[in-house]
């Protein structure tokens, strides 16, 4: 063992003793026994990097941890490694250049073989650095210097590590290395406060006493930085290479993706990591070291000779000229020589021979042998090693006692261990700590319990580690990593853009033409331009912007209305018949369900804990919710109707597994319905798997089976021997009883066909059903459908995904090979998306070129059925690498296997869709790659190109579902709500058609008295006389302004108002004039709401009021109060209130007018 006395020289020597598991117990016994204070773990890959440094709290938390990840992408990439790769490797060099004054704390740095291998810019280009305090002076000039040279990038809304934006007197940044985005708030040139802000909601959150602006980029663009590149691009690739793309960018100041790749360029000099580590590091190597190196080296090589011979054969539609391999990365004899000048201890699993330098760990055996038999046999075994350890029985009998600890990847997987060992294994004695010390210290006998991300179990004199891997098998759990909600990009993606069609209230479709500032009353006064057939102009205010909604995202062939035609509003009326028809009969139907009885089922005991323990992941809380109110649908006494909402592989089929136990074991079948082949064969798989070791039998029932074991299948379901019946729409023939059926599950019920769905209907009479289903439900239509059919969304996406990486580029011949490829290599499938059936020929070809022994398929929605469903099946089969196809595969089957996305044409989708394709990729343990690829030779425009730039930007984990939940015109309501709903959202738009059937559900939910004192939204119309507007000098970006009159428009009350004016104020600086006035009319207009007022203009000498549809709810009380006001307000013939005020000043009247408004809302609300 090491000890305080273990000295350690300089070369390669074995560390005996440390098994696959055991690293991070290697780490601890070399620093703490050894005399480093410095310590660099080379992990051979990310994922165990990423792991270790998240453990190292756990088993040394008096070490400080440095993260040094190696870029995220391939050598010789087109594409730049993301940005927060490039800000933790950022903080990563700054601090281990700081290492040297600082303080005796020991040091554990993580890094990777990639990490190494590199070359990196020398340490003063690293660690160069713009420092700020509050008190100190803000020079703007060297400021955008700094940032544009930098790597830096202006946005919008700051929401990532290397973005800024000016405000006027307040300055965001996200520093490159940070932990989060910070506010300067300027007074003049000097910095008056410096404080964190949310990137997801933008507020503020406490104060900096200081801020460092490292370099966002590890490829500078100062002047001396683009002269040295050109010169050094034109020297080694001639005078041909200068009408190349990435030279032309870097020559006239632009960033180019993939420019990173071409760093030596860059620098006068290049460093490694190397040379940042102190003298008297040691190196911990990890497990299987050598061949992660010598993959790594074949892997540049392989690259580099692939990038060559596609530039010298001329394959290339945009030459890729690669530097040297050794000009970017180590040389292998370089790499030798550095690796000996410091101690470098090579992991070994085996003990050693004696006097060996050992960290005593030895592998344990898994529970496999326990797991087989039952679960109860596996947790009596998991306590019987524990009890054993702790009496230093069995292998380690006579070494002394050991201290038995238990491992998960998460607080709730750790409590259901230690729940199921106490239950089953009958071991009380185990208590949760925080460390692994805290662990050794607990009294004799006691187990610990903690949360740690170790795989592998392992055991040595004083310590029996088991983790959750070991006791379940595989577990599949990955760290969350922080996340962008994709709430945050809802607005952008719903934001209404320069030539969108938008749907006005009253006047119908027209084309949003920009924000335009007009002279009202003699005022400025912000406006949207609208332009109706006929070139007709409409202009509409920005506080009243909620008249407006967008069409939809499919707008081709709508046609715009004439301003003041008829046609609209007779269209809108025959929407809102049917829209009344549908909201009657949904009511009918939920009402008829609670009058009939149904079986009360509940959970049995024991076997329902034991049962949920073979889920191997952790639910989410969504999951969570939807289980707990099906089991409350299940014991209440009536018929279930409840809808689960959720993405593919976001934990539906857990909810329906687990409430199929419950009726199975109570005694009742279940029938499990799903519209193809394909996806019954699917659920009869996972079924089959979960119910294995107890008394339920379940079979299949599609033309996939046997003629024999469908007769089979029937005669069991007629006799009730066959508890559990999975199949297509065989179930639904007259040939097939269920006597005993009690409980109904259909998955994906909107792609049945009007004759099954009225089988469904007779079937789903009085017993228990749940409907699962992947189409997006709007946030709206959930709220309108509470207690007409129950609904529970799980949005939340499993937490063991691995973040699909995706890249953003020109078509690039070697990357779509390299993609197919590499996913071919590691077993896995490959979708390549065309936007129209006319480029899949094209694809095809491409594949067949590029890489001829693939196995390639086409699949499109102009086959028939059949025939498509026999190609998916082949594919998910795995008899083809890859699937070439139109977006048809944007819904449908979970696909394990097929981790590579390849779209060609990105930009001709839309942003919704982009995420239901991406959302393919990446369900399993798998990291899933995303390539979206444009025309090299060809301009995208400005609305594609953001859609791009939000993709690669937002993580793709819950942002699928979240976003298509939102944009219901991509794939329509799923005909959940009646047949003929695409019709109405072609008629009426999409936003206004969800707004129109909320309020018809709501309306007949309540009853005609309710309906008849509810209103449809109206908007007044108020003129103060003042301006009324977000200047732009106050926020410059037109997309934000945009966004931010939206949200103005759909505050409720005057608390939602000063809650906005101190986001503005926050965010961009003191309220101007004409915001404060903007803030003014829309706390008017909800007291003219409230007051029954439709139009309001307001002058010098007072105010006059139409009422709304010309009439006042309590005119009794009207005419008390004109009584009241001894002539300064009268009633007009034409029914105008006029009220006679001395307002000459403009900050009085927004006072005055509350105050009147105020007052007759009263009254109007006092009938």
């Amino acid at each position: 063992m090491l000890d305080v006395t273990t000295r350690l020289t300089p070369g390669r020597a074995l560390l005996a003793g440390a098994p696959d598991g055991a690293e991070i117990w290697a780490l601890r016994e070399v620093l703490r026994g050894a005399g480093v204070r410095n310590l660099v773990f080379v992990a051979r890959d990310a994922e165990r990097r990423a792991r270790v440094e998240a453990d190292l709290a756990v088993f040394l938390p008096e070490a400080r941890v440095i993260g040094l990840p190696a870029w995220d992408c391939l050598p010789y990439d087109r594409s730049s490694p993301n940005r927060e790769i490039v800000s933790e490797r950022m903080r990563g060099f700054r601090a281990l250049a700081g290492l040297a004054e600082a303080t005796s704390q020991p040091t554990v740095i993580a890094t990777t073989v990639n990490a190494l291998l590199q070359r990196i810019p020398p340490a003063a280009l690293l660690t160069a650095a713009v420092e700020l305090k509050p008190g100190g002076r803000f020079d703007e000039a060297a400021f955008r210097a700094f940032v544009s040279v930098n790597g830096y990038t202006r946005a919008d809304t700051v929401m990532e590590p290397g973005e800024y934006a000016f405000r006027g007197s307040i300055v965001d940044v996200f520093p490159a290395g940070a932990e989060g985005p910070a506010r300067i708030d300027l007074f003049g040139d000097e910095v008056e406060a410096i404080r964190a802000f949310d990137p997801l909601t933008q507020r503020s959150e406490g104060a900096i006493d200081r801020l460092m602006l490292a370099p966002a980029s590890e490829a500078p663009l100062d002047a001396a930085a683009i002269e040295r590149f050109r010169a050094g691009y034109g020297a080694l690739f001639g005078g041909v290479a200068i009408k190349d793309p990435l030279y032309e960018s870097v020559s006239s100041g632009r960033r180019h993706p993939g420019m990173e790749h071409w760093l030596p360029l860059f620098h006068a000099e290049m460093a490694t990591i190397f040379d940042l580590l102190s003298p008297d590091a040691a190196l911990v190597l990890d497990h299987a070291f050598d061949e992660a190196v010598q993959a790594r080296f074949d892997a540049i090589a392989d690259h580099f000779s692939a990038r060559a011979e596609m530039l010298a054969g001329g394959a290339d539609e945009q030459p890729y000229r690669p530097l040297a391999p050794n000009a970017l990365y180590l040389a292998p004899e370089d790499w030798s020589s550095r690796l000996l000048e410091w101690p470098a201890l090579a992991l070994d699993p085996f003990l050693g021979a004696d006097g060996a330098l050992t960290v005593g760990a030895r592998s344990i055996l898994d529970f496999a042998e326990a797991r087989a038999r039952s679960d109860s046999a596996l947790y009596q075994a998991v306590a019987d090693k524990f009890a054993a350890a702790g009496k230093g029985k069995g292998k380690n009998k006579g070494k002394g006692k050991q201290r038995a600890v238990l491992a998960a990847s998460s607080i709730g997987a750790l409590d259901r261990l230690k729940r199921l060992i106490r239950q089953d294994g009958g071991f009380e004695a185990i208590q949760s700590v925080p460390t692994l010390d805290a662990a050794l210290a607990l009294p004799e006998g006691v187990a610990g319990a903690l949360v740690a991300e170790i795989e592998h179990g392992f055991e040595a004199d004083s310590l029996l580690l088991v983790t959750e891997a070991d006791i379940l098998g595989e577990r599949m759990h990955r760290r969350q990593r922080r996340r962008r909600r994709a709430d945050a990009f809802l607005t952008e993606a719903s934001d209404i853009a320069e030539g969108d069609l938008v749907v006005h209230l009253d006047h119908g479709i027209g084309r949003y033409e920009g924000l335009e500032t007009v002279k009202a009353g003699g005022a400025p006064h912000d406006c949207l331009r609208v332009i109706y057939d006929g070139g007709d102009r409409l202009f509409v205010p920005v506080e009243n912007i909620d008249v407006l909604s967008r069409f939809g995202s499919e707008s081709d062939g709508a046609q715009l209305d004439r301003l003041g035609g008829a046609q609209w509003q007779a269209r809108r009326a025959r929407a809102k018949e049917r829209i009344r028809e549908i909201a009657n009969q949904l009511i009918a139907v939920a009402a008829q369900r609670l009058l009939k009885p149904a079986e009360m089922l509940e959970a049995p005991e024991g076997v329902y804990e034991e049962f949920a323990a073979k889920f191997p992941f952790d639910e989410t809380e969504d999951q969570l919710n939807a289980i707990a109110e099906v089991f409350a649908d299940l014991a209440s006494g009536r018929p279930m109707d409840r809808l689960i909402c959720g993405d593919v592989g976001f934990g539906k089929t857990e909810v329906a597994l687990r409430a199929a136990l419950i009726a199975a074991m109570s005694g009742r079948q279940v029938a499990v319905v799903a519209p193809t082949t394909l996806l019954a064969r699917q659920h009869f798989a996972t079924f089959s798997k979960r119910f294995a070791g107890l008394p339920i039998e379940v079979r299949q029932l599609s033309r996939l089976v046997t003629a024999k074991d469908a007769t089979a299948t029937r005669k069991g379901l007629a006799d009730g021997t066959v508890d559990i019946v999975i199949g297509t729409h065989a179930l639904l023939a007259k040939s097939v009883s269920l006597p005993n059926l009690g409980l109904l599950i259909v998955d994906e019920e909107q792609r049945f066909g009007v004759t099954h769905k009225e089988r469904l209907k007779q079937m789903k009479a009085d017993v228990h059903v749940l409907t699962l289903t992947a189409t997006p439900i709007p946030r709206t239509l959930q709220m309108a459908l509470a207690g007409v059919r129950e609904m529970s969304v799980i949005a939340t996406p499993p937490v063991d995904r691995l973040a699909v990486r995706t890249f953003v580029g020109p078509y690039d011949a070697l990357q779509v090979k390299e993609a197919i490829q590499r996913e071919r290599f590691r077993g896995g499938q490959t979708f390549y998306v065309a936007p129209r059936v006319r480029d899949l020929d094209t694809l095809v070809e491409r594949v067949q070129t590029l890489v001829p022994d693939a196995r390639a398929v086409v699949a499109h929605g102009q086959l028939s059925p059949r025939d498509l469903e026999d190609v998916m099946s082949a594919f998910y089969e795995g008899r083809y690498d890859v699937l070439i196809s139109t977006n048809i595969v944007e819904s449908g089957l979970d696909i394990p296997t097929a981790n590579t996305l390849l779209i060609h044409r990105a930009d001709r989708f839309g942003l919704a869709q982009l995420y239901q394709l991406r959302g393919r990729i990446g369900r399993g343990k798998e990291r899933g790659y995303a390539y979206l690829t444009v025309p090299p030779d060809r301009q995208i425009t400005k609305t594609a190109q953001r859609r791009l730039e939000v993709m690669q930007t937002l993580d793709a984990l819950g942002a699928g579902f979240t976003l298509a939940s939102h944009d219901l015109d991509i794939r329509g309501g799923g005909n959940l709500l009646g047949d003929e709903q695409s019709g109405h959202i072609r008629e009426v738009g999409v936003e206004l058609y969800q707004q129109m059937l909320e309020e018809a559900v709501a309306a007949a939910r309540d009853g005609d008295d309710a309906a008849a004192a509810r209103e449809e939204a109206w908007s007044p119309q108020i003129s103060l006389g003042s301006a009324v507007l977000i200047p732009e000098a106050y926020v410059k970006e037109l997309p934000v302004r945009l966004g931010l009159y939206r949200r103005l428009s759909a505050l409720e009350t005057e608390h939602d108002l000063e809650a906005f004016a101190a986001e503005l104020v926050d965010r961009f600086g003191a309220l101007p004039v004409e915001v404060e006035n903007l803030l003014d009319v829309m706390s008017v207009k909800q007291l003219c709401r409230r007051a029954h007022i439709g139009k309001l203009d307001v002058g010098p000498k007072g105010a006059v009021a139409s009422f709304h549809k010309g009439s006042f709810p309590n005119p009794a009380g009207l005419v008390q109060y004109l009584t009241q006001q001894m002539g300064t307000a009268k009633l007009r013939p034409d029914n105008k209130l006029v009220i006679t005020r001395a307002w000459e000043e403009t900050s009085l009247r927004a006072k005055g007018v509350k105050r009147l408004l105020a007052t007759l809302a009263e009254i109007a609300e006092a009938t």
